[in-house]
């Protein structure tokens, strides 16, 4: 067996002396680990930290099988997330919740088109908060949660949206909600796509995509806590003014 593909570096560890196991993220192959030879050495180990982007070769002689990664590296985003507390943090996130969320060997395409774009606003502190919760909304949508934010489960009116329902994950305004108001999440302007985005306020988006988020995930056992890697940077979010 052998393929071809693009991937962005999830997570490495060592295995044996020498080599170590590699979780890319790829268009083709999804979420997808194999073993690198020599790569806790000093000439290979650098472009396997997270986020990098590599071409990667996968040989294994059956398909199930962990098989191994040959790689040529296309460019790096370490360096780039070192430079900043929020971007550092942004990349542990993300890298952290594609591990999290996708089951492994599962293509989705459009998803890595997207966790692409967003890795490459590390950079960009000012944006890098909103791109990523919109981040969010669309791992949702690939994992079948889509959210309904354009009108009221209740009224049927497209105005006045204030909660989102933890069950349907359908906007709700204040009179759909009714004495149910505390039982449901809230709808900041920015989880809509509009007005300003101040920080604060994507920071109280993200509870409610995180509360969807749980149950989205391939993994049944852990749907109780979401990575420590999230909750670190909706923490930077928060603490950032603006």
């Amino acid at each position: 067996m052998e393929w071809q593909d693009t991937g962005i570096v999830l997570a490495q560890r060592q295995h044996g002396e020498t080599s170590a196991i590699v979780e890319v993220f790829t268009p083709v192959r999804g979420r997808h680990a194999g073993v690198v030879r020599g790569g806790i050495s000093r000439k290979i180990a650098p472009h396997l930290q997270p986020g990098a982007q590599l071409a990667v070769t996968w040989r294994a002689r059956l398909e199930d099988h962990l098989g191994s990664f040959t790689i040529e590296p296309e460019r790096g985003r370490a360096a780039q997330a070192m430079q900043d507390r929020l971007s550092l943090a942004g990349l542990n996130a993300v890298t952290a919740m594609v591990r999290f969320m996708l089951p492994e060997r599962e293509p989705y395409p459009k998803l890595y088109l997207e966790t692409e774009r967003l890795l490459d606003l590390l950079p960009q502190v000012d944006l890098l908060p909103l791109a990523y919760l919109h981040w969010e909304v669309s791992l949702l949508a690939e994992m079948g949660f889509a959210l309904d934010l354009t009108t009221c489960a209740v009224t049927g009116r497209t105005d006045g949206l204030e909660y989102v329902s933890p069950r349907s994950g359908r906007a709700v305004t204040a009179e759909g909600a009714g004495d149910w108001a505390d039982r449901l999440l809230p709808l900041p302007a920015c989880l809509r796509g509009d007005g300003p985005a101040p920080n604060t306020e994507i920071a109280l988006a993200l509870s409610t995509t995180g509360h969807f988020l749980r149950n989205a995930s391939h993994d049944l056992a852990s749907r109780r806590d979401l990575p420590a890697a999230r909750n670190n940077f909706i923490a930077r979010i928060a603490m950032r003014c603006g």
